[in-house]
């Protein structure tokens, strides 16, 4: 028996939410590139890849470099690092020999970043995408400027071909995901048409959360060309109470032994330092329990995470002290970056290492 707290991979859930969103993406006419910071691990991107994805998605130079090593076992040396970087000598370099090893592309957002970018790959073989605001409000231009950042890029010798956006406020209850879908497509086509009157042909022009390309069929069709979720192939917490997925769709769980019982809440080994302390306002605990759902993890420490029950669970349904029970973080992301493999549960309980892990520069 493996001691706890450890995360475990439903491997059967895992292959099933990888093919349903690669027939997704094939009946809205999209490229799937999705985002390996979620799993961080080279057999879960070999997965993506056989599933038909054109390429990877990394928010860090080192993430990059751990997936262009990984390159044997993934079967993939299309590399986007979805970040307006802004490199030093140091990670020039590591740019520069990246580029030479693996097709890498880089986003941009602005004149100077662009500029500075073109300055620090010296001419080396990278392709490059203007990232534009779409609602989130984090990095990117507005899209109506997109032409500039682009124009700018091109006049510095990058090579150019196309738009980027993350709505990342698509994260919330309700109509939340919806609006920012729609937002998502419009600053795309506005980006799109900004390049264009630049001179500059966006050929493409890439998006996609994980809550929001469920509804690629709707509001999606003819702007984006890519998409590039990252949480669907293990969804969590989070993703369940916004409504982009349901619990059957959980495919990482936090596996924690119950170590005290009182009444109806119960303490288990499985603290901040396994899932991650992530908690939006919306969420209505620090993660839930795979198998009761009407439980909450309603206080979290480094190693502890309370869980209490309602009223209309039976009593004899509260795990006792020594059981072994599945946690749901809220964000997998943040929990898979704390270990160092995942446990595929496959038939042989096989130990996939988290190959990116800690690879944050």
């Amino acid at each position: 028996m493996i001691d706890t707290p450890y995360l475990e991979v439903d491997v059967d859930r895992l292959d099933r939410n990888l093919a349903a969103l690669a027939a997704s993406a094939r009946r809205a006419g999209v490229d799937v590139r999705p985002h390996a910071k979620t799993h961080k691990c080279a057999e879960i991107a070999r997965r993506q890849i056989d599933a038909g994805a054109v390429g990877l998605t990394v928010a860090t130079v080192g993430e990059a470099e751990a997936f262009a090593d990984a390159a044997g076992i993934t079967g993939c040396t299309d590399l986007f690092i979805a970040f307006p970087l802004w490199a030093g000598a140091e990670k020039s370099a590591r740019l520069r020999a990246l580029a030479e090893r693996v097709s890498l592309r880089i986003g941009v957002d602005s004149v100077e970043g662009a500029r500075h970018l073109a300055g620090s790959l010296d001419s080396a073989p990278v392709q490059v995408l203007v990232e534009v605001d779409s609602g989130q409000h984090r990095t990117g231009t507005a899209p109506d400027r997109a032409g500039e950042v682009a124009a700018a890029a091109s006049a510095a010798g990058l090579d150019v071909i196309g738009v980027f956006t993350f709505p990342g406020h698509s994260y919330g209850p309700g109509q939340t995901r919806r609006a920012a879908a729609v937002a998502e497509v419009e600053a795309l086509a506005v980006a799109a048409e900004s390049l264009r009157r630049a001179g500059v042909e966006p050929r493409v022009r890439s998006g996609g959360s994980t809550p929001t390309v469920g509804l690629l069929g709707e509001v999606g069709s003819g702007v984006l060309t890519e998409i590039r979720p990252g949480v669907y192939p293990f969804n969590d917490a989070q993703q369940v109470e916004i409504g982009s997925c349901g619990f059957d769709d959980v495919a990482l769980t936090a596996v924690a032994t119950v170590v005290r019982r009182d009444c109806r809440r119960i303490v288990l080994d499985s603290g901040s330092k396994i899932l991650g302390a992530d908690r939006a306002a919306w969420a209505t605990g620090y993660g839930r329990l795979l198998d009761h759902p009407d439980a909450r993890i309603v206080q979290l420490s480094e190693h502890h995470a309370v869980v209490e029950f309602g009223p209309d669970t039976p009593t004899d349904d509260i795990p006792r002290v020594g059981s072994l029970v599945r946690v749901v973080p809220n964000h997998v992301c943040n929990a898979v970056n704390l270990v160092d493999e995942l446990i595929a549960i496959d038939g042989e309980d096989t130990r996939w290492p988290v190959i990116a892990r800690g690879r944050n520069s």
